[in-house]
């Protein structure tokens, strides 16, 4: 477990609140799943819905703007893998201040929402993006630590992790399901291929699990402490926390703050809620992104428009693109570009019979 730089105690104990430990008989015996999409998902506590319930009751005066609909969802666990979640916290802003920062004006001024998304728009369009940074949101985020480690390489944001220094980790552990569980893609490095079936996936699977219990039961072990906090010998002391915890496995669940602003969310959704994205964080990273739409809707639009189903041209990709248009020739070989460009460039534009 991999401690962020700035946890301190009281930090672990916020999150710690959201967290009640149990083991794997208890979490089939005391929890009813519910499955969406194929996956199945872990109903919250009552004791976890009555203090999200608490939160959600708060009322308060402000003159700052808010965004109607990323409040109704405010503080709610949104169940992401098998026992992971996505809470939005906190947060500043909306597409007015967008605009209000693209203008340097006073208040949201007397433009027409009309005029505000033409110049939201705009920014996008043509990459102008300081006004983006000056929306902020702050996230709840449960997950798989080997999904952590993935997810930090974005280092445009603040986090603060759960310490395993401070706590012990939850007896909790990811499994895919059936249709997640797939072979090493032959094309792909990074990515997976056929999806395992029979003995084998049930090989697979046992193996996930097995380790899990066996790692997290020695991890108890070290401890002298179980996972519901009772020592198991009296007479022994525990190793520390600290070492302990190099032990787990990375399916092991660990949770984080995680604040960023607008422009590096975007940037961070661009590249995890697509397609070649790995499966467990694109879970995440689309809904987040369900997030950005209730929060800042124009921008949304803009971002899903000129991002997402947006495509980048080279120069030379643009002047082959023009001669097609005109009715001319072109080939890979007078192109000038490699075969992965060519192929790329030509699915872009559903242009699949002169993919190669």
């Amino acid at each position: 477990m991999v401690e962020v730089v700035g946890t301190a105690p009281t930090s672990a104990m916020v999150i710690t609140k959201f967290v009640y430990r149990r083991s794997w008989q208890a979490n089939s015996i005391n929890i009813k799943a519910i499955v969406r999409d194929s996956i199945k998902i872990m109903k919250l506590t009552k004791d976890q819905q009555e203090e999200i319930k608490n939160q959600q009751s708060q009322t308060s005066n402000t003159k700052r703007v808010t965004a109607l609909e990323l409040e109704k969802i405010l503080y709610e666990a949104m169940p992401a893998l098998d026992h992971g979640f996505v809470r939005v916290v906190d947060y500043m802003g909306d597409d007015t201040s967008i605009v209000q920062s693209a203008r340097v004006s006073y208040g949201k001024g007397t433009k027409q929402v009309s005029t505000d998304k033409g110049l939201i728009k705009y920014l996008m369009r043509h990459w102008h993006s300081t006004p983006f940074e000056m929306c902020e949101i702050k996230y709840h985020i449960k997950l798989p630590i080997f999904i952590a480690r993935q997810w930090i390489r974005h280092r445009t944001a603040n986090v603060n992790e759960y310490s395993a220094r401070y706590s012990i980790l939850d007896k909790e552990f990811y499994l895919p399901t059936n249709e997640n569980l797939a072979a090493q893609s032959k094309s792909n490095r990074q990515g997976r291929g056929d999806v395992l079936e029979g003995d084998q996936a049930k090989e697979v699977l046992s193996l996930l699990k097995n380790d899990a219990e066996r790692t997290y039961a020695n991890y108890e072990t070290m401890l002298n402490e179980r996972y519901d906090g009772t020592t198991i010998d009296e007479n022994k002391k525990g190793l520390a926390r600290e070492l302990a915890r190099m032990n787990l496995t990375l399916n092991t669940y660990t949770q984080w703050y995680w604040k960023t602003d607008l422009l590096n969310l975007m940037n961070f959704l661009r590249l995890r809620a697509d397609s070649h994205a790995q499966y467990e964080i694109r879970v995440y990273a689309d809904i987040m992104l369900d997030t950005v739409k209730k929060w800042v809707p124009i921008t949304y639009d803009a971002f899903m428009d000129y991002r997402v189903g947006g495509i980048e041209v080279s120069a030379k990709g643009k002047l082959i693109i023009q001669k097609l248009i005109k009715g001319e020739e072109v080939s890979l070989e007078n192109s000038d570009l490699s075969k992965r460009e060519w192929n790329e460039l030509m699915v872009a534009f559903d242009l699949n019979d002169k993919v190669i």
